[in-house]
Parts: structure tokens; C-alpha cells; sequence
């Protein structure tokens, strides 16, 4: 993949994938963005079954998750999956992919140009897991799909249409461990999940 047309070379081989084990195995030779590919250990494409009614959305890896090759393995991922299970919804029957599959350097936020030539990866992922919700974790997440000018706080636990599905904007659960437990982003999170597991009840791998 070259530099300039690397998010068309990514929609081509991603449209190639006939299943999520083919996409991640096609997502790990990535190099459409030189800087990530640079510095990552691993590309973490996604973790879950292979069809899931619930998808969650964040925004990149970060160093557990470099080093392990699975999403939310650090402390926002542990907590996220406390309180997926406190609100009926196990880790092991949804979902759960990035924006962007390299750990940007620094755990920086990704650019909008890394976003941008990964859009083909997470596209296909969607198709091919075929969620009847999308929670978006985060700003980041929630911006790669309602736009840049997006304001997390003014969308937050508000359900809208997404490609034929339903989309539910949350806190990322980093926001609320840097806020604390008695935080309203921890507390809108719990809210949100415990909704998500009302909208759509998960289905086990096809």
C-alpha cells in the first residue's frame, strides 16, 4: 500500500475478507499508515464472536493492547468489562473494535488522516459483524461516525439511526477512571451499557 491512495488499498483488500479471522489476518500486514506501522508490535483488529448484536467502538490501541493483540486488556478494559457484566451483557458475546488498529505513538490521539485510511478495515468489520447496535466509546469513536464537529456530552446516551442499525454514544471508560468512581462519566457509562443490553439482546457466533 502507498502513502497517497493507501485508504483506497485498504477498502480493496478489506472487501476481499470473507469473514473476520480473513480480515484480521489481511489488517495485519497494514503499512497504509508508515508511522503506526513503524512503531506498532501488533495490529489489533478486534476481539469477540464473529457475528454480535452489540459492537462496541473505541478509539485506538494502547500499550496493553499492542502488546497482547486485544482490545480494552488495560485498566479501562477492565473496568469496561465490569460494568458490561453488571449490565447483562457478558465481554464474550459482543463485539469490540477501534477506529484505528496501530497504537499511535505516545498513546496520542489518531489523526484524522489514520482514521481516514482505516475507515476501510472497520467498514468491512461492520458488515461482516453485522450489529444491530453500535455503542461508540468516546469522542474519537463517536466522531468517526457523527462527524468531526461532534459534541460527546450533547449526544451522550442519545440512540440514533446508523446504517441500517441503531448507534449509542458513550464516555469512554478511560474518562471514567481519570474522573473517579463517583464521576458522572463512570455513571453515565453503566447507564449506557445497561441500555445497550436493552436494545439488543446478544446472539452467540453464527
Amino acid at each position: 500500500m502507498t502513502a497517497q491512495p493507501a485508504g483506497a488499498a485498504v477498502r480493496v483488500a478489506a472487501a476481499g475478507a470473507r469473514n473476520v479471522a480473513e480480515l484480521a489476518r489481511l489488517a495485519a500486514g497494514c503499512i497504509a499508515c508508515p508511522e503506526l506501522a513503524a512503531g506498532r508490535t501488533v495490529v489489533v483488529v478486534r476481539s469477540g464472536p464473529p457475528a454480535a448484536d452489540v459492537l462496541l467502538l473505541g478509539e485506538a490501541p494502547g500499550a496493553d493492547e499492542d502488546r497482547t493483540g486485544t482490545p480494552f486488556v488495560g485498566r479501562a478494559g477492565q473496568l469496561l468489562d465490569g460494568l458490561l457484566a453488571e449490565a447483562g451483557l457478558p465481554r464474550s458475546t459482543v463485539a469490540v473494535a477501534n477506529v484505528v488498529q496501530c497504537r499511535p505513538p505516545g498513546n496520542r490521539p489518531p489523526k484524522s488522516a489514520e482514521v481516514a485510511r482505516c475507515a476501510g478495515w472497520l467498514d468491512r468489520h461492520l458488515e461482516l459483524v453485522d450489529p444491530r447496535l453500535v455503542v461508540t466509546l468516546g469522542r474519537t469513536a463517536t466522531a468517526w461516525v457523527l462527524g468531526p464537529r461532534v459534541r460527546l456530552a450533547e449526544v451522550r446516551g442519545r440512540e440514533q439511526p446508523f446504517r441500517g442499525r441503531l448507534l449509542l454514544p458513550t464516555y469512554h471508560p478511560s474518562a471514567a477512571l481519570r474522573f473517579g468512581p463517583n464521576a458522572a462519566p463512570r455513571a453515565a457509562l453503566a447507564a449506557d451499557l445497561s441500555r445497550a443490553a436493552a436494545l439488543a439482546r446478544p446472539r452467540t457466533a453464527r
